[in-house]
């Protein structure tokens, strides 16, 4: 069996907008020792490519870090396949509140150094011990008490659409920038009550150690992240304190918590929150775009995309790939 997928983007991309199988989006996490990562690898991907999976999936030795969706029907068999794995018995699913089936067009999965690149020396400190788990209830509690400090564990990109009020908000484009930012600007209120939260929950569990480990006292996190939080909202019919969008690593790019708009379209300033990528594959920059824009532009970020993308399709692949020579590794994010 083929270990990888060989089709191109485009009749991937295609396919998928054509199907019309109910599918269920949903993401998992769990920090545990993997001894032969690229063993699991193959056989991750022969069983979930035979249930209908999609996704990106990261493996690595200190565990995995998972977002896919799942054809409906298979679901129950998905959750029993895990449960196989004495690693990743019962490991919580975090379930998508928006769900359209088209969060993902192929099957992905990479071994890697870490499932989340954090730039840590993990022997330095011990990264089980970490910070307390909140349910949505005791959260909402917690932020409303005096002193207490909220602080936003994702990119910058991230919380532009979407963040709980009052939260520290860092001006950061990588995981790795955020720790050493949080490091610093907390370094005085170390005997503080600290929530930290994220899109799933895997980034403050490895923070929330970190932290620790620096000498914070009260440390605590938002189990299940921002996604999960919404789902408890819902079901408990709780107040929802998050303002705006959830930004998710997919198709769907974003899901709605709750009705605020933070953000204006970049090119005419209208209210918006939409994100899109740059439909020049060279520069592929991440931006906020509104309907009309998307329309008048064609999906670019600016005209200089748009007349490249419009351009005879010889000349048009030769400046596309002059562009992503120049380009650096976090291009999409970078400010223009």
């Amino acid at each position: 069996m083929i270990l990888h997928n060989r089709i191109n983007r485009k009749e991937l991309r295609k396919k998928m907008q054509e199907d019309v199988t109910p599918r269920t989006t949903l993401s998992f996490y769990k920090y545990v020792n993997i001894a032969e990562p690229e063993n699991l690898r193959d056989e991750l991907y022969r069983a979930w490519s035979a249930m209908g999976v999609l996704g990106r999936i990261y493996l690595a030795k200190e565990g995995i870090n998972s977002q896919l969706s799942v054809p409906t029907a298979n679901f129950q068999m998905f959750r029993d396949y895990v449960d196989m794995f004495k690693e990743f018995k019962d490991v919580p699913f975090k379930i998508a509140v928006e769900d359209d089936g088209k969060s993902f067009y192929k099957l992905t999965i990479k071994v890697r150094h870490k499932i989340v690149a954090d730039g840590l020396d993990d022997d330095a400190f011990d990264t089980t011990n970490v910070g307390k788990h909140l349910t949505a209830e005791e959260w909402n509690e917690e932020m409303s008490k005096e002193d207490t400090i909220v602080v936003d564990m994702r990119n910058a990109y991230e919380s532009d659409i979407g963040h709980f009020e009052n939260a520290i908000l860092p001006d950061v484009d990588t995981f790795r920038d955020e720790l050493q930012f949080v490091k610093e600007e907390l370094k005085n209120k170390k005997d503080k009550k600290i929530l930290l939260y994220c899109t799933g929950g895997v980034r403050c569990e490895k923070a929330s150690a970190f932290l620790k480990s620096e000498g914070f006292k009260d440390v605590n996190q938002l189990y299940g992240g921002v996604i999960d939080y919404a789902r408890q909202c819902k079901q408990e019919d709780l107040p929802v304190k998050y303002k705006g969008k959830n930004f998710v690593f997919d198709d769907r790019l974003a899901e709605t918590i709750s009705d605020e708009i933070l953000t204006k379209c970049s090119q005419c300033g209208e209210s918006c929150d939409e994100y899109t990528n740059c439909s020049n594959t060279a520069c592929h920059f991440l931006f906020i775009q509104c309907g009309k824009c998307k329309e008048k532009y064609e999906g670019a970020c600016g005209e200089e995309c748009q007349k490249i993308i419009n351009l005879p399709e010889d000349e048009r692949k030769e400046i596309q790939r002059e562009m992503s020579k120049k380009k650096g590794k976090n291009g999409r994010l970078k400010k223009k």
